[in-house]
């Protein structure tokens, strides 16, 4: 389990994490996101231990990454953005340096190794210089060193960026994979690809936390203000009318092109959406207007993630900073 209680940092008067707060169980999933500047890259590198925040705690397991850090990292198995591979080693030599800096000895650093390395799918290409490697087998090698100490917690920041299509799907069904076994944050900018992958989303906008649920219920938040549009045969006038008399509606919107409306409607709040169509299709047909087609925009996380950070987390910022300010802090920490 993973606490984050009342996260904040400050980079000089520029406040970055906002009094964030929550809690991560076992054993599923995550998706983290975020617009740029929003705080995501801020609150992993404090989640993980490389940066220190102004106020607030991170527990990993129970530990305090701040206060028993020995105790926390080793329950966490990092991936980041950009893994630091050693193109003129081996895998197998990369993940026995990784594990000798992990502790790990003899027997256990040999198991070990073999396990990340099934685990991950490098087999074949254990014994090749890592420089001659493809972006996705590189990657699968970086989980790999991720996996290496039996970690609780597996943190992968953009594990499928400047892969191919076939080298998404499978690392996007390595995940799904590892998130049977281990508890699973991915920070992605693919919004499908969370979509696709994670159980549970976290969205942060100007360091606070905006949403935190699955992806399916907060698609139900934004289904009703989507619309529903008619194709109808008629004139404008008529379908006015109709309009103006309906129940359930909050505005509407027509366009008309050789005698054929495009009629959009927007739902009041609360308002079932297929009681309002099946009246309005009938007060259609009523007046003489037949609807032969009617189709409604379901919302996707796309669109929840726009709605949630439209505002634009990046606004406030001062103009010389950006995210990656704090990965040069955190190393120099």
């Amino acid at each position: 389990m993973i606490q984050v209680s009342h996260l904040t940092k400050y980079y000089g008067d520029f406040l970055a994490v906002n009094d964030l707060s929550f809690t991560i169980e076992d054993g599923h999933v995550y998706g983290f996101l975020g617009p740029n500047g929003a705080g995501k890259s801020t609150t992993m590198n404090i989640m993980t231990g490389c940066l220190s925040p102004t106020d607030g705690t991170v527990k990993i397991g129970g530990f305090d990454i701040l206060e028993q850090p020995e105790a926390a990292k080793k329950l966490i198995g990092y991936l980041s953005e950009q893994p630091p591979l050693y193109p003129n080693e081996t895998p197998q030599e990369y993940l026995t340096f990784v594990g000798e800096a992990k502790g790990l000895r003899g027997k256990e650093l040999r198991e070990e190794i073999d396990s990340a390395v099934q685990s991950a799918g490098i087999e074949n290409v254990r014994d090749r210089l890592i420089g001659t490697l493809s972006k996705g087998y590189r990657q699968r090698v970086g989980i790999a060193q991720a996996l290496l100490g039996k970690p609780q917690v597996i943190i992968l920041d953009e594990p499928t960026v400047g892969l191919d299509p076939i080298q998404i799907i499978e690392i996007r069904d390595f995940i799904k994979e590892l998130g049977k076994t281990h508890t699973v944050i991915l920070s992605s900018h693919i919004l499908s690809e969370v979509q696709a992958v994670c159980e549970q989303v976290l969205i942060i906008s100007k360091g606070k936390l905006v949403a935190f649920d699955t992806p399916e219920n907060l698609e139900k938040l934004l289904l009703a203000s989507n619309g529903v549009t008619f194709q109808v045969e008629g004139g404008k006038a008529d379908a006015e009318s109709i309009l103006a008399q309906a129940e359930g509606i909050s505005g509407w919107e027509i366009k008309e092109a050789d005698g054929v409306c495009s009629v959009t409607v927007n739902l009041a709040d609360g308002q079932d959406i297929k009681a309002v169509c099946g009246k309005l299709t009938m007060a259609f047909a009523a007046k003489g207007l037949p609807v032969f087609e009617m189709r409604t925009k379901k919302a996707n996380l796309e669109d929840v993630f726009l709605e949630l950070t439209e505002s634009g987390a990046a606004e406030n910022m001062p103009q010389d900073f950006t995210e990656s300010d704090t990965e040069s802090e955190a190393g120099e920490e």
